[in-house]
């Protein structure tokens, strides 16, 4: 090997790009591209093509670049055409434009069929891109549209039942708890009608705030101020009647706290968990974390089944009003550092310390 060839080939290796080639990290592409000087072409970071020797190897900012340079797309990877990954957003992302104006909901052939994958196939690549079904999705798709007639003025329920397109007010009714949590008539007026019973105690981690509907405990607040919780729970059941709880209640509540307290003894009681059916996922997974374990939300995405939806997982725990009772205090950054949770970052360590201990 010559001087200048060896001098290339050290240039390259030493160029954190070379790296990311050898490891072929799909997360890399769009970024830069390479080319090889022997065969004329260049590739993404990611192609699964033989490598080539380092010193025949040259980096490009842009695909543009490379053409300029002389070198013509890879047959295996075509860099000039888009990623893979995207490829499929769009094609899901088109096929959740045509659920969502079909009506009645396409089947999974249908929807196989216009992306032109088979069954099984589109089933997967529509879970990982959004992390739900297609049937799932048109699910929540008519709910939105449910909840958006039912906001409407001068419409019935029936006619907000029709619009969003169920075939049938029985077919509604018999879903119509999961749907709204409530009745159409108490969702359109906002709740009104709904009670809600509360009350507001001490933990070691500060005021806490216990609610419960006629379906279960409905929310499990932390804060430092109890003033704040009372208007947090006034926010989400802005037109609920909020009824101070009794002695019978406030024994409810102290269940809450020896659980807040040490969250291996269990909460032995309903749960009125409302969120979409994404969310829903996302907080049984974190249901299923043993205490004094952790996941990350890499790992959380993984689980349900939608690997690319890592922030979408995140938005959830946030969302999450069900303290302790929903674990989102165990999901972690993938390298183990603790990131934001919503009763503060300090709770959380303290929470996991004490799952540690016990």
């Amino acid at each position: 090997m010559s001087n200048q060839t060896e001098r290339r080939a050290a240039a390259t290796v030493a160029d954190p790009r070379w790296a990311v080639v050898v490891a072929r990290d799909p997360a890399a592409d769009g970024r830069f591209f390479y080319s090889v000087r022997t065969t004329g072409i260049y590739c993404r970071p990611s192609c699964a093509a033989r490598p080539a020797r380092p010193e025949n190897v040259a980096f490009h900012d842009t695909e543009a670049a490379a053409r300029a340079a002389g070198f013509r797309p890879c047959l295996r990877c075509k860099p000039d055409q888009l990623p893979a990954a995207a490829l499929q957003a769009a094609k899901v992302a088109d096929l959740c434009r045509y659920i969502e104006a079909a009506d009645p909901a396409p089947t999974l052939d249908e929807l196989a069929r216009r992306a032109g994958l088979s069954s099984y196939h589109l089933h997967r690549v529509f879970k990982a891109v959004t992390g739900l079904t297609p049937k799932a999705y048109a699910t929540a798709h008519r709910a939105r549209r449910l909840r958006e007639a039912l906001g409407r003025r001068g419409s019935t329920v029936t006619d907000a039942i029709y619009d969003a397109g169920y075939n049938s007010g029985g077919r509604f009714y018999d879903e119509a708890d999961g749907v709204l949590g409530m009745t159409a008539s108490r969702y359109r007026a906002g709740g009104a009608g709904t009670q809600i019973r509360f009350a507001i105690g001490q933990c070691s981690l500060g005021a806490i705030l216990v609610a419960q509907s006629d379906r279960g405990v409905c929310a499990i607040l932390i804060g430092d101020d109890p003033d704040t919780l009372a208007h947090e729970l006034q926010d989400r059941f802005p037109k609920a009647q909020l009824i101070g709880g009794d002695r019978a209640f406030e024994r409810l509540v102290a269940r809450v706290v020896g659980f807040v307290e040490a969250p291996r003894i269990g909460l032995d009681l309903p749960l009125d968990v409302r969120g979409t059916a994404f969310q829903q996922r996302v907080w049984q997974a974190l249901r299923d974390i043993p205490a004094g374990r952790t996941a990350s939300y890499t790992e959380i995405a993984a689980r349900i089944g939608a690997p690319t939806a890592v922030r979408a997982v995140a938005q959830a725990c946030a969302a999450n009003a069900l303290a302790v009772a929903i674990p989102c205090h165990r999901v972690v950054r993938s390298d183990g550092a603790l990131s934001g949770y919503r009763w503060g970052v300090e709770r959380k360590r303290t929470l996991l310390e004490r799952e540690a201990q016990t």
